[in-house]
Parts: C-alpha cells; structure tokens; sequence
C-alpha cells in the first residue's frame, strides 16, 4: 500500500483527523528521515516530534495487529495491499466526507487544520527560523486580507510546539480610553500579558510614576515577568495599524520595542523574548506616512500566490474542471490576491455563478469584490493625488507611469500597483478595469468627501511649504519648528534629544567638477541613504543646508545616536559615488563621504535649544577638522 492509502486508513481510526504535523511525521518516516532531520526542515522540537511518532506507531500497532515502530513502519506495510474491507471502509468514508463536505465563507483567518491554506516559500520557514532567534523582532507587514492573521495562528502553533510561551495581543480589542495616554496603554498593555501567562499582577509594585511609564514597563518585563517564565515568550502584536492613529503613544511606544530588541545584545534576560509585530500598510494613507513606521527587524512581505499555488487551492476546492488556463485568467484579473483567488473559489464550488460570470462581474458593483473594490474607492475618492496617479497608471497600460515618489509608494503599499524602478502598473486588471470605468472616474462626492478633499488639499499645500523640493525631506524651515515642539515636549518629561548634522565631504568641488544634475542626483541618493538608516519614524530628516543634513532624535541618549550616525556614514560611503581623487590630492577616499556632528542632550527649561545646535555644529567642526569621514559626539 501507499503512504496515502497508510494515511487514510489511520485517519479512519481515529475520532478526530490527523494534524498536519503528525501527517508530516508520517511521510517523513516513510521517506526514512530522522527525527533530528524533520525538526530541522520543519523547526519543530525534535523530541517533540519523537512523541508524536510513539503515538502514531501505537495507533498503527492496534490497526495491523502487530508491532510498527519508526523503523519497520515502511518495510512492513508497503508491500501489503488493501483488504477487501478496507477497501470498501475507504470508499464508504470519502462518499460520507463528500456528503458532509462544506465550504466556509472567506472572511475570517484560516484555523491550523484549513484545507485552504497554502504555504508561500519561503515565507513560513522565515517566520519560523526567526521566533528560534534570542531577542528578534520579526515585521509581518502586508495590504489588507493577504493573510497576516493566518500566518501568526501558525507561528503561534510552532512557538507551542517549539514548547515556547505564546501571546497574543490585537490592539484592535483595546477600548479607544486605553489610547489616551502613554501611560494607560502601558498599564494595559503588560496587565493584559501578565493575565495570559497566568501570572499575578504586580503592576503597582513595579510602576514608578518618577522614572515614567516606558522605563516602569521595561523594568516590569525585565524584572518581573521575563524571570517567572522558563521557556523563551513569542509575543505577538498584531494590529498595530490601530496604534499609529494615536502618534502621540505611538511616538514612545516602538521606539520601546526597538530599546528592547537592542537589549538583547546585551542582556540575558531579554534574549528570551520574541516579538512578531503586524500591521496593515494602508495606514500609510490616512495617517500621511511616507515611510514604515516600524523599521527594526527581520521584514516578512506576504507575496501573492503564483500560478502553481491557484491550481492547488482549486484543488481543494475540489475544482476538477480548473485547469492551468482558467488559473491563469484568473491570476490576471486578481493579480494572485489570496483573499481575492479564494472568495472566487468559494463561490466556484458553490456553483453560485459560472467562471465566465464571474470574471465578466468582477469588477463591477454587482461582483464578487464589489466590498473589496468599495474600500479601495472610498480611501482614493478622500485622496485626489493617489487616485489621479492611478487612474494615470491604468491609461499608461504595461508601460508604466512615473508619479512622485511617496505617491507611488503609497499606492504600492495599498497592493494596487506593481513597482518596476520608478514606475508603477496597475497590480491586476480587476482595479484597472473598476477604477478606469467611467461610473468610478465621474463619480460625484457628498459635501463631507469634499471637505474631507479640501482639507487634505491644505494638508498637501503645507507640506509643501515644509518640504525640500529636490529630496522630498522635510526643509530647514520644518525642522526649526519642530526642534522647537520636540525641546518642549521632551523637556516635560526629562528624556534625551539628540541631533545628527551631516555635511558631505567636498561636494562643491563633486558639483563643479561633474555638473548639478550629477550633485542633485547624489544629494538625492544620499538623502534615501540616510532614510533606510534612521530608525523609527519618531526621528525627523530634514535638509539642513546646500550638501547638508539634519536628523533629529528624540528620547535618544547620545551613544545611541552614534550608533546611528556611523550607520549613515557608512551607509553613505557604501553608495560608491565616485569623487574625482585627481583634483583632491589630500581627500581620504576615492567616493562621496559624509562627516558628521553629534550633539545630545536632556532639555532643561533653564537652557536654550541653540546649545544643542552649537553641540552639533561642534561635533561637525570637529570631524571635519581630524580628517573628515567620521562622527565626533559632543554633550551638552
């Protein structure tokens, strides 16, 4: 008999089926694996695994009639066929199980025993690999309904496996008061944890009001809950998207997180902690972000599903007309889209319209997708500027358009166009057909739309008043007054500030000698440098100067911000833009340079914020002064 046929005969002895990883198990032994070799495939624990294979070779000992072990388990049934009786007890099952066979609707994440769920590679083993690493963070970021909250069902299964503690926080649970202040969503925040790990509370012990809410948090973690736990806690934060309405807390709350993670390196303690962060990157758009919120970490993309994986799930779906042709009309029309591939299945196995039907209506409002497509429609109609660059993009057709570069980024982030260099494609003909139909490009809009457009338009025009034209940063003008905002705030609650000044090394010389078109396109890829450098977007990168930048960083201590100026200088040097050494007989390396000032402070209201700016400018003098390409820290 087949390892199918072994499969199903032992799923028929049992009152609940098979998981997937005693399944795995199974086909492993067959295959003659070790167990030590399945826990490194699959990142299970290996003994853990063993314990399920003592249980499975005791179901199939009762089933033959004879011992089976891991060792005989293949000799001793490939060569045996089916009874007359199993035969007819195989067939009577799968006729019951297609009798009682049905098909859920596909609006809730898929439970660990889904038919349904379809692996992405390499995007489980990332997932898994990262939860084994002491202290990792690992970013699940992804459009909306493409299976973040799928995923975390599965890493929070490996983590139990794994033997690990596991929870789960959804900031979508939590009341709008928990928002209010720093303060409350902390409290909230570890009263929550220390109720799913089954632990007392002792909050009031551990919460300081003199040292602040983010020091009391840390030290309650630290202190208190990583020492009661003895296996590693994967926590996982999901809806994150919820916390960025609310920039004031979001503002302390994940520069935390990254404190944490840093820690790590450093301290035992917070080895034992795991983080898994997801959000939804439509919070891109209303919330005016024009990079990730969130950049520390190991990233997970959720891609889309290719051609082979659409044939699987048709597969499933028990689809047996639905052949490569008709998943590729369909991988077309939804460009791969999980929850869109799988909606059309469901409706398919239904038999609640033909395939010809369905791809005629999908981009209409009487259509499978029209709450999918109205989403969309409603967030573009509130924002003239994506709306006009996409409709822009589908009347380019596969050629492509370039728009701004945050506009793209924006509409990309949405899942509605492919990125090819600077251009940008609709991602599927559903959005390029609905968004191009003349009902969506002429539809007319309620008074509150379009005071809701006029304000966003204001919004617009003063970033523009506040942003550097050639580098898309904020300019100097923006960076003074929020300096200002930043010294006051900061100031209440005794936190550090820090400031980075960035000069780059001899541009004027790279500029007369290679032309402004060549220095506008360096200050620009410097600019993007600095950006992919800078950690959390609390901090602010503003054009300072001619060939000079500024990034400030609040609640940051000055060893930190080293840190990071080092980052940028070599994240600039690595750009490899070359100088011309031949007129630079004492420049210290044949590339664009950057030096760099760091000055640090804590604001006291008896000083002036032009101290933290001397600081700086010091710093910078200095570096500039000891031979340019370097950082100089100055304390203020």
């Amino acid at each position: 008999m087949t390892i199918d046929e072994v499969i199903q005969l032992i799923n028929l002895s049992l009152e609940v089926p098979l998981t997937e990883v005693q399944i795995f198990v199974l086909r492993a032994s067959w295959e003659g694996k070790s167990y030590s070799k399945m826990a490194r495939e699959k990142y299970y624990g290996a003994e853990y695994l063993r314990k399920i294979g003592a249980m499975l070779w005791s179901v199939a000992s009762d089933i033959w009639g004879e011992p089976i072990e891991k060792a005989n388990f293949r000799c001793l049934l490939e060569s045996r066929p089916l009874t007359r009786q199993q035969q007819q007890l195989a067939i009577r099952a799968v006729a019951a199980q297609n009798e009682r066979f049905s098909f859920e609707f596909p609006n809730a994440p898929l439970p660990l025993n889904s038919l349904f769920y379809i692996e992405r590679p390499p995007v489980e083993t990332l997932a898994y690999q990262e939860i084994l690493q002491p202290g990792s963070v690992l970013r699940i970021k992804a459009p909306w309904k493409m299976g973040k909250s799928s995923l975390i069902l599965r890493i929070l299964d490996r983590a139990t496996n794994l033997g690990y503690h596991k929870v789960e926080v959804d900031f979508q649970q939590a009341d709008v008061a928990v928002f209010a202040s720093l303060d409350k969503l902390l409290r909230w925040f570890c009263a929550l944890i220390t109720r799913k790990l089954k632990l007392t509370s002792k909050l009031e012990e551990y919460w300081d009001e003199e040292i602040g809410s983010k020091v009391s948090c840390t030290i309650y973690f630290q202190a208190y809950l990583i020492p009661q736990i003895k296996a590693p806690l994967v926590l996982v934060l999901n809806e994150v998207n919820r916390l960025f309405e609310y920039p004031e807390v979001a503002l302390d709350f994940l520069p935390m997180l990254r404190f944490w993670h840093e820690q790590a390196k450093k301290v035992q303690a917070w080895q034992k902690l795991r983080l898994v962060v997801a959000y939804s990157t439509e919070i891109y758009i209303p919330l005016n972000l024009n990079q990730s919120p969130f950049n520390v970490g190991q990233p997970l993309k959720l891609p889309p599903l290719n051609l082979d994986q659409v044939q699987e799930l048709a597969q499933r779906y028990k689809l047996a007309w639905f052949t490569s042709q008709e998943a590729q009309k369909l991988l077309d029309v939804v460009g791969g889209h999980p929850y869109l591939v799988q909606l059309a299945f469901y409706h398919l196995a239904e038999g609640n319209l033909s395939f010809e039907k369905l791809l005629q209506q999908a981009p209409t409002e009487g259509g499978i997708y029209n709450d999918h497509l109205r989403r969309y429609f409603n967030i573009l109609q509130a924002e003239p500027e994506l709306l006009a660059a996409f409709q822009e993009a589908i009347a380019s057709g596969e050629s492509g358009v370039t728009v701004e570069p945050i506009i793209a980024y924006k509409l990309d982030s949405m899942g509605l166009v492919n990125m090819v260099g600077d251009r940008i494609t609709p991602s599927c003909q559903l959005y390029a057909q609905y968004f191009h139909a003349p009902a969506v490009c002429n539809a007319p809009i309620s008074l509150a739309q379009r005071l809701q457009q006029l304000e966003r338009e204001n919004e617009s025009l003063t970033r523009l008043y506040y942003r550097d034209e050639l580098t898309q940063l904020a300019n100097r003008r923006y960076f003074e007054e929020h300096l200002q905002q930043q010294w006051s705030r900061l100031q209440q609650q005794e936190m550090p500030l820090s400031l980075i000044l960035c000069d780059l090394d001899c541009f004027r010389l790279y500029n007369k000698n290679f032309g402004k078109i060549a220095g506008n396109f360096c200050l620009q890829q410097v600019a993007s440098a600095i950006l992919e450098v800078v950690p959390h977007f609390a901090a602010l990168v503003a054009r300072y100067g001619g060939e000079e930048f500024a990034v400030l960083l609040p609640a940051t201590d000055g060893k930190t911000a080293m840190e990071i100026a080092e980052k940028i200088r070599v994240a600039v040097k690595n750009l490899a833009i070359a100088h011309d050494t031949d007129r630079l007989s004492a420049f210290p390396a044949p590339v664009i340079t950057v030096s760099l000032g760091v000055g640090s402070t804590i604001p006291q209201a008896e000083h002036n914020l032009i101290l933290l700016l001397n600081a700086a400018e010091t710093a910078l003098y200095e570096s500039k002064r000891y031979g340019r390409d370097r950082a100089t820290l100055h304390r203020c």
